[in-house]
């Protein structure tokens, strides 16, 4: 007889019948009378209970090694002693799908650098990884959905480029064709582009690349972006309009379906932010540091990772909201192609987005008037020529717009409250690893 594979988390609807369970072997207590085994599969464990009895399954069960792949083969038990759920299967057939080799190459004491050798290994053992793909798949799924429901055409742009973007720091150089291409920083510019084509609301989830040689626990030189560009905006309060809510949306989202998984697997409560959020100039931010004590308030123009938990923490205080904006960055620390208010050239119309004292976004109003473009080029000490393609389209109608970066692991790090971006990805990226 023929028995159809059943979930660890749907046994309970079959007590009394014999199913079979595919999975892992997470632990073995071989005992002179008894045999158990914990199976594990990527929704929960279930205990396999056998008597010896000097039989085929007995033989079986006590080859067993610790993450062998297995089919178990058996009646499902309500067993009120069993920890695991109440339920316990008693065996009539074990067949090994994949023996693992012993002993493993990690275990719950290794360090994070030879875990991430071992990432696969890594995130079967690990329930809480499992569960934070799976809300970052809930994430993703809820900014689409805000995203498509404000009229935004999803859209891929390439990530190799014939010229550097920008300023040319930061980008990786690779071969191509004899000649040379570089890998997009930013998906920027095209999203501009399919702007000045008519596409009114653009967004992209999509990898990233910064040759960064930071070594810190929130940049990594490959990523997931969220990217969205908005047109005929009446200026950038439109676009933080759009991340409040786009983001909102999205954390409703994950705290319906994963809310008490979270809290069990990461003892993080998720709390859906309200709407608007705070919204602080980096003049008024310089200021708050300053009169708090913070000693390098203003030796900067921009935030230092300290500077932006102090002001965040002082938002928290004063308002109980755990997001702010950082508003009107100064022009010399941001790109050309952010729009700078009438009658201020010193600043620019630009935001981050701090969540609990971790930037997770930059955005902005875009210049989209070609003379003006030129200017500020030329003021940072950039040539047109290598830009050519980019400044075209705004030379024949580009609408007024703007639009933001969001760094995908970034948001997973404060949702779940993870120590370093290296747990918020599948096969991390940095200056010294390029493996597994």
């Amino acid at each position: 007889m023929i028995h159809s594979r059943v979930r660890v988390s749907d046994l309970r609807e079959h007590v009394g019948s014999t199913v079979s369970v595919y999975g892992w072997v997470n632990t073995l207590r071989l005992q002179s009378t008894m045999q158990f085994v914990i199976v594990r599969d990527s929704t929960g464990m279930v205990q396999v209970t056998h008597k010896r009895d000097d039989g085929p399954v007995e033989t079986r069960l006590e080859a067993l090694t610790p993450e062998s792949a297995v089919k178990i083969t058996g009646r499902v038990v309500a067993a009120a002693q069993v920890k695991l759920g109440g339920l316990e299967i008693v065996p009539e057939a074990v067949e090994v799908l994949n023996p693992a080799a012993t002993p493993l190459p990690i275990d719950e004491h290794t360090g994070m650098e030879q875990r991430m050798d071992w990432r696969f290994l890594d995130v079967r053992r690990r329930p809480a990884t499992q569960l934070m793909f799976a809300v970052q798949t809930t994430l993703e799924q809820g900014m689409r959905e805000y995203a498509y429901a404000q009229g935004a055409t999803e859209m891929h742009t390439p990530k190799l480029m014939g010229t550097a973007s920008e300023s040319g720091a930061e980008v990786f150089k690779l071969g191509y064709f004899g000649g040379s291409a570089y890998l997009a920083q930013s998906p920027q510019f095209f999203k501009q582009m399919a702007i000045s084509g008519g596409v009114d609301r653009v967004f992209e989830i999509g990898p990233v690349f910064r040759a960064e040689p930071s070594f810190t626990s929130r940049h990594a030189t490959e990523f997931t972006g969220v990217d969205v560009e908005l047109a005929w905006i009446d200026g950038v309060e439109d676009v933080m309009a759009f991340e409040e809510h786009m983001l909102t949306h999205a954390i409703a989202k994950v705290a319906d379906a994963h809310g008490g998984a979270i809290a069990e697997r990461f003892g993080v409560e998720v709390t859906v932010p309200t709407t608007p959020f705070p919204r602080v100039t980096m003049a008024e931010a310089q200021k708050i540091l300053r009169e708090s004590g913070w000693d390098r308030a203003g030796a900067k123009e921009d935030l230092d990772p300290e500077g932006e938990r102090s002001i965040s923490a002082h938002i928290q205080q004063a308002t109980g909201h755990e997001f702010v904006f950082i508003t009107h960055y100064p022009a010399g620390i941001r790109p050309f192609y952010h729009m700078r208010p009438a009658g201020d050239p010193s600043v620019t119309l630009s935001f981050d987005l701090l969540w609990r004292g971790l930037e997770v976004t930059t955005g902005a109003q875009r210049e989209h008037r070609y003379d003006v473009l030129l200017e500020q080029a030329a003021e940072k000490g950039m040539s047109p020529e290598p830009m050519r393609d980019y400044l075209n389209a705004f030379r024949y109608g580009c609408p007024p717009h703007g639009g933001l970066g969001m760094g995908l692991g970034r948001v997973l790090m404060v949702l779940l409250g993870l120590d370093s971006i290296r747990e918020a990805s599948f096969l991390f990226r940095g200056p010294n690893r390029l493996t597994p």
